[in-house]
């Protein structure tokens, strides 16, 4: 079983994020409101991937990102986002992520995506 740490500040959201990852069949989610939640689930039980949103309160994704990989340097990361500008592609994939993929891709992506960044590849949606 793939344990996904799934970090989106939005509970509806993580919801359905939640259903397509579990509907792959060999997926359990773990899901964090925040950066801060992110971190400490991570520690208690380590995932085998994260999905990460950039726009959260408190802590948000990127920084989470950076401090994920310096407790688990070889976490794979997905960054699951509304933006599409470069800027952000930039920074998260500095931080230590290996896929961007944004809110308007199709849903079967980002079970595509995930296995993609699992398996040590790198993944970028198109809109980015």
């Amino acid at each position: 079983m793939i344990r996904v740490l799934l970090a989106d500040d939005h509970s509806i959201v993580r919801a359905g994020l939640r259903r397509l990852l579990e509907d792959a069949g060999d997926m359990e989610v773990v899901e964090a409101a925040d950066g801060r939640q992110a971190l400490r689930l991570a520690r208690e039980n380590p995932p085998d991937v994260a999905v990460m949103d950039i726009s959260m309160p408190g802590l948000d994704g990127l920084e989470a990102i950076q401090r994920l990989k310096e407790q688990q340097p070889d976490l794979p990361v997905l960054v699951l986002t509304m933006h599409e500008e470069e800027q952000y592609v930039v920074r998260c994939l500095a931080a230590g992520a290996r896929g961007y993929l944004t809110k308007r891709s199709a849903p079967e992506q980002l079970v595509n995506a995930l296995r993609k960044v699992l398996a040590g590849g790198r993944f970028l949606s198109d809109e980015v």
